[in-house]
């Protein structure tokens, strides 16, 4: 049976899906590339660094997770590579979270330079593992009342 949290983020996410969270990314030479423009699976990490703060600001610090062998895991990743960044340009993530399911949720991110223009777009589906059974779990309470918080 759905507990009252996880039917009310579902119809929550649904109505508001514009809870967004920014996180500010400095490019330096390690993110780069021969050509001087950032290598692309470093948006990845980016976007990775990302989620993982914003839960962490919420109180959903993931080692806690790994010690009740509850995993955060990316199950699908879909990125568009736009624009290039460069050395020693200030980025911005933004995510927010465009699908919530019992065992799944969705970020949509997107990566924008100091003009504000649109640089990389990404989506993830972090699926929730019992890291014992390796099989999909239902989210832990912690994350559905953090995400709660946000509302």
């Amino acid at each position: 049976m759905p507990s009252i949290i996880y039917i009310f983020l579902s119809v929550y996410l649904n109505l508001m899906p514009n809870i967004k969270y920014n996180y500010p990314v400095r490019i330096y030479y390690e993110d780069t590339d021969a050509g001087g423009i950032v290598y692309h699976t470093n948006y990845l990490k980016f976007c990775e660094r990302a989620r993982t703060e914003w839960l962490r600001e919420l109180g959903a610090n993931q080692s806690f997770f790994l010690e009740q062998n509850i995993g955060l895991v990316v199950r699908r990743i879909e990125m568009d590579n736009i624009a290039s960044a460069k050395l020693d340009d200030l980025l911005s993530v933004t995510s927010w979270i465009s699908e919530f399911k019992r065992a799944s949720f969705v970020f949509t991110q997107q990566i924008f330079d100091q003009q504000n223009k649109l640089i990389c777009s990404v989506v993830v589906k972090i699926a929730c593992v019992n890291l014992k059974l390796t099989k999909p779990c239902a989210i832990p309470e912690i994350i559905l009342g953090a995400l709660k918080r946000v509302s």
